[in-house]
């Protein structure tokens, strides 16, 4: 198969050779590879590349990727880092318009008419910047004579590789993991690594979340290997009784490789205490079920109690291939009779922030020293929940919330603000995913991947479809996805609220904004079963709880922290004393997105937001909402959280 730049107008195309999605665990040769954190199986391909720019794709070097390309005119770019903060593109915040607004037109395909493909729509765009990436390495001697594949942890925005001068596949869904067999072509030593990235596809209509547009390979890259019989997918299932005391484990294992040899299970406590111990055949899939479990220890924010699970594969001789180490905890979530959302049968509140991944002089490519510092902030004041808005995040800081007790709501990688709401008005003329069939796979492929890979952490304890995507079949279809998959958490999802009639709900409301559209179907009944909303006052809010409601409410966004904000939080947190139904929200948002540059006047180093860079359309200082300056000095707003979130924690 040749590599197509067509694929970047097909919306139906966002996966080319692409491995399927699995659970994100850690796999060793042994116990010592283990506590040293450093797997005989993975290599490294993070640091120098080689790179060249071009504006539009029909300026790109064609065949750029081949072996004897000649590469001395070509510039060297740092992996993981976007472009645009390495100074060949522009940077470009903004918000609620598609950055090509009143430029360029574009369509969303198919979502006009069923014939409407937009060919050429990006292929051939004048705005369509494009990176393309060389790196030369030889295989670590582990890996040498073995199954190879590389992991890419996140590219923006649309991604072609080739290896050795042979192409090897195609992704979308910048924020998860692109895994891709490279077995075929992989040599021992001399080999050339090609990437192609393209700032627009198809996916910059359902990446239009509010920030930096940035482009590049933002996220680590590693090649991976396995032994000969490997743990490719694991499924932890905890079931608390409900005694609250008492709970079932499940484990499904899915192998891959030779058919020989044992699996051992155990689970031990958190002093080290053997809970469970078992040997089963090595067999394609491996099922434990309703292990019984006597006086467990929950896990909440108070107290993030997680139990260490070992899978070992062995050899028909014993001998150890494979160590899988995953730390789990028990927790329930579930809402009652009376729509009160409950945590191990006590009431949830949710004192949370949504939080861009961010740094002043990185941008989107963070690092493990920044996730430790936003643990610490959470910590320091009172925050127990994020929602990783609105995109899945690196897969370290799921672990961190896990063993520090922090609530997740973890998100699509879902946005198309500028679809359905033109100049402030709802306006959903063209918007997608919708019902536009054409669209339903690639969004249900993003829920897949995003429930596959974090589906094992007991942070996360709902699944959010997205965000200010309005509504439509494709949003139930990915709400069944995860109903269909996961029974043990709660769904979200915040658009509804623009296809329902909330005038017998909460009177006084203005119906501008919350009223259907002109034929619009009313899909509260099939998506979210929490009332998610946005900003609204508290006053509508407590309206909505005196009339019986039959769904609990939350803020997914609230207290929108620009400037001299966060005075009116009181307001908010009074509720939660009054109606067992509200169960709190998230702030927007945790960190300003902001770049610190050298200021030619001063000679200093500043802080600079939208529009800063002369960039156009801007939303100007809306990048400036966090309770923290980029940064991370905390805004004297963060002493309100602190305050008001401590009343609750």
């Amino acid at each position: 198969m040749d590599a197509d730049i067509k694929w970047l107008d097909d919306p139906e195309t966002f996966r080319v050779n692409q491995l399927p999605a699995h659970s994100d665990h850690h796999y060793y040769g042994n116990y010592a590879e283990w506590a040293a954190g450093a797997s005989r199986f993975t290599q490294s391909l993070d640091g120098q590349w080689q790179f060249k720019f071009a504006q539009t794709p029909q300026e790109r070097l064609h065949g750029f990727y081949a072996l004897d390309q000649d590469t001395t005119d070509f510039d060297s770019i740092t992996v993981p880092s976007e472009i645009e903060m390495n100074d060949y593109a522009q940077n470009n915040y903004i918000n609620t318009l598609i950055p090509w607004e009143g430029k360029i037109y574009r369509r969303p395909a198919y979502a006009l008419s069923a014939d409407d493909t937009q060919a050429g729509s990006f292929s051939t765009g004048s705005d369509n910047t494009v990176g393309m990436y060389r790196k030369t390495f030889d295989l670590d001697p582990a890996l040498r004579g073995k199954a190879v594949r590389v992991r890419f942890e996140g590219v923006e925005r649309a991604m072609y590789l080739w290896l050795n001068g042979h192409f090897i596949g195609y992704a979308e869904d910048s924020f998860t993991p692109s895994e891709f067999d490279l077995t075929p072509y992989i040599q021992d030593e001399g080999n050339v690594m090609a990437v192609e990235v393209f700032k627009h596809s198809t996916a910059s209509w359902i990446e239009d979340q509010d920030m930096f547009r940035f482009s590049g390979i933002f996220r680590s890259v590693s090649l991976l290997t396995q032994p000969v019989t490997h743990v490719e997918d694991m499924t932890i299932r905890p079931v608390v009784a409900d005694n609250f005391k008492d709970a079932r484990f499940n484990l499904s294992l899915k192998l891959a490789g030779e058919r020989a040899g044992s699996v051992h299970i155990m689970v031990k406590d958190a002093d080290g205490n053997g809970l469970l111990d078992q040997s089963l055949p090595v067999t394609t899939a491996v099922d434990l079920e309703d292990v019984d479990f006597h006086d467990v220890h929950l896990w909440d924010n108070h107290d993030p109690y997680l139990y260490q699970l070992l899978v070992e594969i062995r050899d028909e001789s014993g001998k150890l291939l494979e160590v899988v180490p995953y730390r789990f905890g028990f927790r329930r979530i579930e809402i009652n009779d009376d729509h009160v959302v409950l945590l191990n049968g006590k009431r949830l509140i949710i004192n949370g922030v949504n939080r861009h991944e961010w740094d002043d002089h990185r941008g989107r490519a963070i690092t493990m020293a920044d996730m430790t510092k936003d643990i610490a902030t959470f910590k320091e004041n009172n925050i127990n929940a994020v929602r990783t808005c609105h995109y899945p995040d690196q897969i370290s800081w799921y672990y961190l919330c896990d063993q520090n007790g922090i609530y997740m709501m973890a998100e699509n990688n879902l946005e198309s603000h500028a679809t359905w709401q033109k100049m402030g008005a709802i306006e959903p003329s063209y918007n997608v995913p919708g019902s536009v069939p054409q669209w339903k796979d690639v969004v249900v492929d993003r829920a897949r991947s995003n429930y596959e890979t974090f589906k094992n952490h007991t942070a996360i304890l709902f699944w959010s479809l997205g965000n200010e995507s309005f509504a439509g079949d494709n949003l139930v279809a990915m709400n069944q996805f995860y109903k269909e998959h996961d029974d043990s958490r709660l769904t979200h999802y915040e658009g509804v609220c623009h296809t329902h009639d909330y005038s017998k709900q909460i009177p006084s409301l203005d119906p501008k904004g919350y009223l259907p559209a002109g034929g619009t179907k009313d899909y509260r009944d099939q998506i979210s079963d929490v009332e998610s909303w946005m900003y609204l006052p508290p006053k509508q809010v407590e309206e909505y709880l005196k009339n019986n409601p039959d769904k609990p409410f939350m803020e997914c966004e609230y207290m929108h922290d620009m400037g001299n904000s966060d005075g009116g939080m009181g307001s908010y947190i009074e509720l939660l004393d009054k109606y067992p139904q509200y169960f709190g929200g998230f702030i927007w948002d945790f960190i300003d997105q902001a770049i610190a540059v050298k200021d030619p006047i001063s000679g200093k180093e500043v802080m600079r937001y939208g529009g800063d860079f002369d960039d156009r359309h801007s939303d100007y200082e809306f990048s400036g909402d966090g309770l923290m300056f980029a940064d991370r000095t905390p805004k004297p707003a963060m002493q309100e959280v602190r305050y008001y979130y401590g009343l609750h924690k």
